[in-house]
């Protein structure tokens, strides 16, 4: 396992027992979101990057009951509080890495993926893992239920003209990862990117 992996779990695990507890009010966002993605019952879904597992009751309502939702994170201790909030119910969790996933091509119809991207050491190679994963003309949710600025301020940081995140820099990181950018929203409630998969 690479130190970058050590330290997302280090980071990860340290926080795990309290992250839905300092994050309570976050449920609708993640609601909407999912909402956003478009699935239809039947669909295979994966949340990568899942932590404890708040987008898996709203992806299994999407998808119902004939449908597929995969629950994957690198860390044991948030996959444990999803267990223990009883998410396992909803989705198969799966610890894994996000850029080497044990699925097949093509066998997904979305990824969604909730605060994700600023915490991997090669967000290209991700992205095209996730492109692999989904069908052509498959979508990608990147959400996080602040906006850029808003998770900036609580984290004591700036906005850089760097920050991967921002669209200039995430249009073009997508296309070259197999993903074509449909729509982009920045606001102080939420980010949202959503993104097809190229045929």
């Amino acid at each position: 396992m690479s130190d970058h992996h050590s330290h997302v779990q280090e980071f990860f695990a340290a926080r795990a027992a309290d992250w839905d507890r300092r994050f309570p009010d976050d449920g609708p966002a993640y609601a909407a979101a999912v909402a956003a993605l478009g699935l239809r019952r039947g669909d295979r879904v994966l949340d990568a990057g899942c932590g404890t597992g708040r987008a898996l009751p709203p992806l299994r309502a999407a998808v119902g009951a004939s449908g597929t939702v995969i629950g994957a994170d690198l860390t044991p201790a948030m996959l444990h509080e999803a267990a223990r909030a009883g998410r396992d119910r909803d989705a198969a969790l799966l610890l894994t890495d996000a850029a080497a996933l044990p699925l097949r091509a093509g066998v997904l119809d979305a990824v969604f993926a909730a605060g994700l991207i600023a915490h991997l050491p090669h967000p290209a190679q991700a992205l095209r893992e996730l492109a692999r994963v989904v069908r052509p003309g498959g979508t990608l949710a990147l959400f996080h239920p602040v906006g850029r600025a808003a998770l900036a301020a609580r984290q004591g940081r700036r906005l850089t003209a760097d920050d991967l995140r921002a669209e200039p820099n995430l249009r073009p990181l997508l296309a070259g990862s197999g993903w074509w950018m449909t729509s982009y929203a920045d606001e102080d409630a939420r980010f949202l990117v959503l993104a097809s998969r190229v045929r």
